[in-house]
């Protein structure tokens, strides 16, 4: 069994202004399709081939390739669910009052979030996660996630790629501006359903 690169739920333009359709395109058909390609050619013929991407990421930390490659594969097929043309807004339910507990109102939840996000250090992600039943706000280098036991830990429900390939075409060196656009993106539905999912 091989991993495939996932078909995305929009067009590559579907996101613009926020993320414009050249960036998307390239993010996604080369950069993440590199990392599938590579994933796959890192397992084959070895014990890990046909394992679930998630066993995979908790057993490669003495591969740094593997490592690299599985966790762009697994790190963009979450990005790519967290986003849509219908993003934005604020969340509801439970995931809201799971915020509103945890980081006294959502605003404070974004600016704690966009902090991780824009002092994130070189290249990274961002993650709001799941860590003993509390929500966690962390960043991680590279390509690194916190299902690998990286930044604090548990399971990641939305994130964001801090990469600089994610927006500078757009944004060139102002990942703040780009950190502010992907809040118009995000997905609190799908976000929501990943919450409600781990609990």
């Amino acid at each position: 069994m091989s991993f495939e690169l996932p078909k995305l739920q929009y067009a590559y333009n579907a996101l613009e202004p926020h993320i414009d359709a050249k960036t998307m395109e390239i993010h996604h058909s080369k950069h993440h399709n590199g990392y599938t390609n590579n994933l796959n050619n890192a397992i084959e013929g070895t014990d890990l081939e046909g394992k679930s991407i998630e066993y995979i990421l908790q057993n490669c930390s003495n591969n740094p390739g593997l490592r690299n490659n599985a966790g762009g594969f697994w790190n963009h097929n979450l990005f790519w669910e967290v986003i849509s043309p219908n993003g934005g807004g604020e969340p509801q339910g439970d995931l809201a009052q799971a915020i509103n507990s945890k980081f006294e109102s959502f605003s404070n939840f974004k600016t704690l979030f966009s902090k991780a996000a824009a002092t994130r250090f070189g290249s990274g992600w961002a993650w709001l996660c799941i860590v003993d039943g509390e929500l966690e706000i962390c960043s991680t280098a590279n390509q690194d996630n916190p299902l690998m036991g990286s930044g604090c830990g548990g399971t990641p429900i939305l994130g964001i790629d801090v990469w600089e390939h994610a927006y500078y075409l757009n944004y060139q060196n102002r990942r703040p501006d780009y950190i502010a656009a992907f809040f118009n993106l995000v997905d609190w539905t799908i976000v929501s359903e990943k919450y409600n999912a781990s609990k």
